[in-house]
């Protein structure tokens, strides 16, 4: 089984184009699967109804979301689907279990006087790295970039004079997308005044054309960025429990606030739907509400 899930992940990289982060969770969630399969004395090619019900079960008494056991049912019905494409199995089990129903919050969103803290803290930083930091923060707010779209940024990928930048996109899919001049100075000032040197530092000769790097000069991974943001927003004393993805977030919900159309925010995230973008809707209806309800007198309630 573990040559059948080495050849699985293999196809998930080289023909579905997946990023390294996705074949991760994908590889952990079957993992996951096929031990309790291996505990209840079942082979992969018996696993019947019963037995994913019952992994479910056990996942929910250990408090994992209802998010997190659609996930697992997505990927597990996946490879369920390559195994009966190969000819491993005969029918696919995952296909009768209905996806948990999962409540949809509204993605986080930060104010632009939050964002200014944010980027007002990091700006104030003195040490060797606050300038790649500012680049990472300025060019995910001004972009929307997906972290793993960040991560695989390289230097030919920066349309300097145009200020555009080539991004490969899920499934592979390349786009163009525009970034602001304060992006633009931010990123200048990382690649002068803080890439070059880390590659000094740690004599590097042949450095690596990935634009973002940690402090050994490899290039950063999409759980450094998230660990980079987190610390910020720390230090920062904002405690948004910070996330690369709420800044694209912001990104798209900003520029819908202030008068882009969807079909334009669409092609700037790389939705391939409409109904992806949609939810910012609902996240800009919700902060007109708030702000609403806080600012209107007779919307308060009375003490």
């Amino acid at each position: 089984m573990i040559d059948v899930l080495k050849s699985y992940l293999e196809y998930l990289e080289l023909q579905k184009r997946y990023s390294p982060h996705t074949i991760d969770s994908y590889k952990r969630d079957i993992e996951k699967f096929l031990n309790f399969m291996n505990d209840e004395g079942y082979t992969y090619k018996n696993v019947d109804e019963i037995l994913i019900r019952n992994f479910l079960m056990k996942e929910r008494r250990n408090n994992i979301s209802a998010r997190s056991n659609q996930r697992r049912l997505i990927a597990l019905r996946k490879f369920y689907d390559y195994l009966l494409r190969y000819d491993y199995v005969d029918s696919n089990p995952f296909l009768v279990i209905r996806s948990p129903k999962v409540t949809k919050n509204p993605p986080q969103v930060l104010y632009e006087q939050e964002l200014d803290k944010l980027f007002a803290y990091n700006y104030s930083r003195t040490d060797f790295l606050a300038k790649r930091d500012q680049a990472i923060l300025e060019l995910l707010y001004a972009s929307g970039l997906r972290v793993s779209e960040l991560v695989s940024l390289t230097l030919q990928d920066i349309y300097s004079r145009q200020r555009i930048l080539k991004i490969n996109g899920k499934g592979n899919k390349q786009r163009m997308v525009p970034y602001s001049i304060k992006a633009q100075e931010a990123l200048n000032d990382y690649i002068l005044n803080c890439r070059n040197e880390i590659f000094k530092k740690n004599s590097i000769e042949n450095p690596t054309n990935i634009l973002f790097v940690n402090d050994k000069g490899n290039p950063l991974t999409t759980r450094g960025v998230e660990y980079i943001i987190a610390k910020i927003d720390e230090k920062a004393g904002t405690n948004f429990k910070l996330h690369p993805h709420t800044l694209r977030h912001t990104f798209a919900t900003h520029l819908l606030d202030n008068g882009a159309d969807l079909r334009t925010i669409q092609e700037l995230l790389g939705h391939a739907s409409l109904n992806t973008t949609q939810v910012y809707t609902h996240v800009s209806s919700s902060k007109m509400l708030e702000e609403y309800q806080k600012n209107f007198p007779r919307a308060k309630k009375k003490e």
